[in-house]
């Protein structure tokens, strides 16, 4: 029986664990032998928890037809600022380099990767919710490559590798979601993968070969198929020229993941004090605060993109589970209400905000254990940072949204009551 519309208890529930946890983590992060300005970052975080909750409060208040309304300008918005951090942007931290911050008077007021995230995944719902039948063609995926190569491009010329890989994320995510076959999906990937694979001249040839044979396989419309055949070779001989214009230490930090020991004390500093750190921790961690490569600052950014590791140090392998279980638990309860959504845009947008956060938990957590490449990005509810906190606290109350539409919808069919809420 469908009881009265409420809040989400488990969404809620998991989410509010995730931001305790997470806000615990960060205060251990900032206890060190030493003064550091990190020691209170902790209190920064509750302000912007504050402000970030009274946004998800905003957000829950938004009716999914009226968003769905507005979610063209939005989307122009959002562009508009990545254009805007182009011109006006400054980096900070170790992303120097990396123009990702507006400015007003000197001040940072945030990076605007971030809502350009959730902007996206509104406008590629949107676009999907209004289709009868899943794309079949390659043809057919046009408008949403467009849709997501926008802000991926502006975002990579900041150059912010590592939220430019969310926006892929995000539409493999929602393409899968919206029904699109395996096969479209590995052909659509293809260039990516001959790009990674180029520095390699036997691998890349290897996978010319195997995906020639995919092509036969699958037999898709002759131009569709010289195309990608022609992406994936121009990949290979682009692959030199795309390596040069990334900035200095982009590519330090490429090459240290593939072999952290090549310069251990600079680029691979990183990653093996991160593996050492979670190593050390065992099975119960050596105890909150009690992190000896965090106390002593072996860690870096352990506020931010390593504070994974403050977790694997200190709570150790049950902690680690612990963190990595709630995550998936929030994967699967968003699923859980996009799958009982009342309409196919709300379903979009559900799914869309559990790929965004899922991407950002495996790629932070990836590369904090030398899995993946060092590119720069936050754990969800974990890592210091307003702009990314806010956001993700949007995007939940955007999905207690959803989850509340669905039980007003079966309340009011069930009861016959239809007056207006």
């Amino acid at each position: 029986m469908v009881g009265r519309p409420g809040l989400d208890k488990p969404l809620v529930g998991v989410t509010g664990l995730l931001l305790a946890l997470g806000l615990l983590t960060l205060y251990s992060a900032g206890q060190t032998d030493f003064p550091s300005p990190v020691a209170e970052i902790w209190k920064r975080q509750l302000v912007w928890l504050g402000l970030g909750t009274a946004a998800a409060v905003l957000a829950f208040r938004v009716s999914p037809r009226i968003l769905e309304w507005a979610t063209p300008f939005f989307y122009g918005v959002a562009l508009l600022l990545l254009v805007l951090v182009l011109f006006f942007g400054v980096g900070t931290g170790t992303a120097a380099g990396a123009n990702s911050w507006l400015t007003v008077g000197g001040l940072r007021v945030g990076q605007p990767a971030e809502p350009a995230k959730l902007a996206t995944i509104l406008m590629l719902a949107r676009h999907y919710s209004t289709r009868r039948e899943p794309p079949t063609t390659l043809g057919e995926l046009v408008p949403a490559l467009v849709i997501v190569g926008i802000p991926f491009l502006l975002v990579g010329l900041q150059p912010d590798l590592g939220s430019a890989m969310v926006f892929l994320g995000i539409l493999f995510v929602l393409l899968y979601w919206a029904g699109v076959k395996p096969h479209l999906l590995l052909l659509l990937t293809s260039p990516l993968i001959s790009l990674l694979l180029a520095f390699s001249t036997v691998s890349w040839g290897a996978w010319i070969v195997v995906l020639t044979l995919v092509l036969l396989w699958v037999r898709p419309y002759v131009l569709e198929g010289l195309v990608i055949w022609l992406t994936n070779v121009a990949m290979g001989v682009i692959a030199l020229e795309l390596w040069e214009r990334l900035a200095p230490y982009q590519q330090n930090r490429l090459l240290s993941f593939l072999n952290p020991e090549v310069d251990p004390r600079a680029t691979g500093w990183h990653i093996i004090q991160s593996k050492v750190a979670i190593g050390s921790g065992g099975i119960f961690g050596k105890g909150f605060t009690q992190g000896t490569q965090k106390r002593l600052a072996f860690l870096p950014e352990q506020h931010t993109d390593f504070i994974f590791s403050v977790v694997g140090e200190e709570l150790g392998f049950v902690g680690v589970l612990i963190t990595l279980g709630l995550c998936v638990a929030l994967l699967l309860v968003l699923l859980r209400i996009a799958r009982r959504a009342s309409d196919p845009y709300s379903s979009m947008v559900t799914v869309g905000i559990g790929g965004v956060l899922i991407t950002h938990v495996v790629v932070n957590v990836g590369m904090t254990v030398g899995l993946m490449p060092i590119v720069g990005i936050p754990l969800p509810f974990f890592s210091y940072g307003g702009s990314f906190l806010i956001t993700c606290l949007v995007a939940i109350g955007l999905a207690l949204r959803v989850a509340w539409e669905s039980r007003r919808s079966g309340y009011l069919e069930i009861t016959g009551e239809f007056r207006r809420l």
